[in-house]
Formats: C-alpha cells, structure tokens, sequence
C-alpha cells in the first residue's frame, strides 16, 4: 500500500466506532493495515531517495583550471598586421595578426582610441601605439607604446610615451629604424615633434622638434624624413647621439597639387615615391641631404594624357585615392596604386582598380579590375608576394602579386581596415 493510502488510513480509524459503540477488533485490524502501509511507504522512499545518491556519485570529478599561453609559430613573410581603426567606435581600435596563406585569424591585441602599429623588421616585436583615459572617455591622458611578443602576444613593456599625435591612424605616424633599433613617435603635444625611442632599453632617447612639419619617413639605422607645410622636406639626422636638421625646397605645392602622406618608402635605403592628387610621382632618395627627381605622370605611364591638378578642377579622369592608397614591392620596385575615376578633389574616394608600374620604366605594367571599392593596398615582400584589398564591410580580400588573380576572402575581418603590415616592410 502506498504511503500515501497509510495517511488516508488514519482519517478512517474512527470507522471501528459503530451504533453498538466501539469494536476494538475491527480498529486493531484498520490499525495494524496502516502500520503494514507506512512501513511500505518507507521502503519505497529509500529507494526513491537512493537513485540521486546513486547520480552523484557517478559524476565526474571537476579537475583544476591551469592557466596556460598558446605559442603561435614564428613570424613568416605572409603573416600580417592589420590595422582596424573601429571608427564607429574608435576606442575599441585592434590589431589583428593574420596567416594570409590560410586565410585565418591567429590573434588580436588592442589598439584604443587612433592607434598606430608597426613591426620590427625581423619580426622580433611589434609595437602599437595608443591614448587612453584614466575615467574611459576622460580624465588623465595617457600615450603608451606597449611592445609585443609576436608569438605569445603578450605585452614585454609597456612604455609612458610625453606624447602622440590623436590623429586618424597613418603608417608614417609611428615608424621603425631598419635594424629595428629606434621607433619614431610623431607628436603634437605641444607642437609638432618626433619622439625617438630607443628599443633596446624602451626610453625616449630625444625629442626632435619639427615646426611646421609632420610624420616619419625612416631611411637606414639613424636617419628619418618629415614631410612640411611649405612643399618641402625636414630631413633628421640621429648620429652621434645628438639630431642634426636640415631642410630642402619646397617640390610640390600644396595649395595646387598636395603630395599622400600615404607614400611608400623602401626603409632600407629610404628612396620613397611621392604621389599627388594629381597623379604625379617623386621619386625621392631620403637622407640627411634628401634628392627629389623630376617627377612623372601615372596616367602617362599608362598611355593617357596627363592629369590637370587644382587648376581644373572638374576634369574627369583616372585618378589616385583612397587611404593607404599605395604599396610598393621592394626586390621588383613595382608600385601598386588605387585609382578610380573622378575630378581633382576625390583623393580620398576608394579605388576600383590597382595599377601596377614599373618604378625604374615609369611604365604601367597592368591593371587589376577590383570586384569591390578598395580604400587599402598592401602587399609582402618575399618571392612568392601577396597583395591586399579590403571593402566597405570590412572584408579582407587576399590576391597573387605575380597572377593578379584573387586567391580567398576573410569575410568582416573588421570594421574598418586601415592598412596592413608584413614582415621586412
């Protein structure tokens, strides 16, 4: 009988009560029946009850959480730095380390508010430099400039900066000696500067003050070139412990036909092509007494007529644009440029082709029809190179240098990619 029948069993007992009065046999038989039920009812709830003690015994033993770090493989010519600017949410900047053969992503670091990386160019470290505040969007400013394990991704120092400049990310706003010995900070706290920072012991060695000009333009172990106001150049000689300044005439009118910030420089020599608005290139050999060639015309390169500049504005034609607009490979000297079609003032409209020119020829050697607008082309520096085109929504599209032929896509990569960074670069 149930246990639950036993309970009833006790509201019946005064059933033994009958019109002749109390019959004391028929309440011992109701009495020892209730008793039989409860009894059973006992039995039953220790089976009940055994079954969980039974589950809980077979449950596995939690094992002890051990903190570890996964080693990523040594760096290689295709593994990249992509630089995610997040502009809709520019706090959350990143930097993500791609494997371009694979298509896949292997890591992330942090980049905040408007940071800059580049790498060292063996791929020993690589630096990022950003602004924070110690109350999220206010508060104390901080600029730091965190180094980072290229394998473990992990921070090795975490250096307090006088200073950056809180500007757009550009590759020329942080640069990198050749032999990776000094990285070069651009600042405008309080006025235009160049923070030199040794690698070895992680200190601003010096603060070179650059009135009037701008950004970091490396060339060898001890030198680097800033771009001025006036057209010309600020050239920045670090031997002998002490900056040595000179400066060249102004070559490009900045009111008419400005030069991209955005050019590419070979690091090792410093030779680093100069592009206008307009479509011309520099060819410019950088050092303490820097060399600007006459320039020469991208759309001549390519059999049209040359570009007209500020002075007619609404000219429709080929024309150079975009963010990181250009790349060069340095071993074949072959600069790779977005162009799209448009008027003088559309140097920042995303590109629709690459060109490919022969830096040494100034001739064009193809164009790569885009399948999307490309604000950014990057590319390695080995002998079996890669190029890289980004869109809109952030995808990330890899290419054969050699063929022209798209090989994969990392589809939303990012928000917004700004550049790429590859080993030797």
């Amino acid at each position: 009988m149930p246990l639950l029948s036993f309970l009833r069993g006790t509201a019946v007992l005064p059933s033994a009560f009958s019109a002749k009065g109390f019959d004391f046999m028929r309440y011992s038989t109701a009495l020892r029946a209730s008793t039989a039920a409860f009894a059973l009812g006992l039995v039953a709830l220790g089976a009940f009850s055994a079954a969980p003690g039974k589950a809980r015994a077979d449950e596995p033993v939690v094992q002890e959480e051990e903190s570890d770090i996964i080693k990523l493989s040594p760096v290689t010519p295709h593994r990249i730095l992509v630089q995610d600017t997040a502009g809709t949410h520019a706090k959350d900047g990143r930097i993500y380390v791609v494997d371009a053969d694979k298509g896949k992503l292997l890591g992330m670091v942090q980049a905040a508010y408007n940071g800059n990386v580049v790498q060292d160019p063996k791929g020993r470290a690589f630096y990022v430099a950003e602004t924070v505040w110690s109350r999220g969007n206010r508060g104390d400013r901080l600029d730091l400039l965190p180094a980072y394990d290229p394998q473990t991704l992990t921070i090795t120092n975490d250096e307090v900066l006088p200073g950056r400049a809180l500007v757009t990310p550009k590759k020329n706003d942080l640069a990198i000696s050749q032999d990776g010995s000094r990285v070069y900070v651009f600042s405008m706290v309080p006025t235009n500067a160049v923070h030199v920072v040794e690698t070895a012991t992680h200190t601003v060695s010096q603060t070179v003050d650059l009135p009037g000009c701008a950004l970091a333009y490396p060339w060898g172990n001890d030198g680097f070139t800033s771009i001025c106001a006036d057209g010309g150049l600020a050239n920045v000689s670090l031997k002998a412990g002490k900056a040595d300044v000179t400066h060249t005439k102004p070559f490009f009118d900045p009111e008419k036909d400005a030069v991209f910030e955005h050019s590419p420089t070979r690091r090792p020599d410093g030779k680093t092509w100069f592009i206008s608005y307009s479509g011309l290139v520099y060819p410019t050999s950088l050092s303490a007494e820097s060399k600007v060639e006459a320039p020469w015309s991208i759309q001549e390169a390519a059999g049209l007529k040359k570009a007209p500049a500020a002075e007619a504005p609404f000219a429709k034609t080929w024309r150079p644009g975009g963010w990181q607009l250009s790349a060069l490979h340095y071993a074949s000297g072959h600069l790779f440029v977005l162009m799209h079609e448009g008027t003088f003032w559309t140097h920042k409209k995303p590109g629709t082709e690459i060109w490919e020119l022969d830096t040494a020829t100034h001739k064009l050697v193809r164009r790569i029809k885009l399948p999307v607008p490309a604000s950014m082309v990057g590319v390695t520096q080995d002998e079996k190179p890669l190029l890289f085109t980004n869109d809109s929504t952030g995808d990330l599209l890899i290419w054969d240098m050699k063929t022209g032929k798209q090989l994969r896509k990392m589809q939303h990569l990012g928000d917004d990619l700004y550049f790429t960074i590859a080993l030797g670069e």
